[in-house]
């Protein structure tokens, strides 16, 4: 997903999104772990999602405090 994507989610989609790749990253190490993963390019993918998507977060939390001090 790239940033223009996670942009124009609503800040509930995007929460809801970041629950599931955090979740999706906690499989990707249980499988590293167990060794069933044969890709594990998606464990440096995945953490590169989750940035992406606090960083649009973070944001936005900070748009609404300049906002709420004007």
């Amino acid at each position: 997903m790239k940033m223009e994507e996670i942009r124009l989610l609503s800040s509930e989609e995007l929460i809801a999104k970041l629950a599931d790749t955090r979740h999706e990253l906690m499989n990707l190490r249980f499988q590293t772990v167990t060794g069933q993963l044969t890709d594990t390019s998606r464990l440096k993918v995945t953490r590169r999602q989750i940035a992406r998507m606090e960083t649009v977060l973070r944001e936005r939390e900070l748009e609404i405090r300049q906002e709420g001090e004007k």
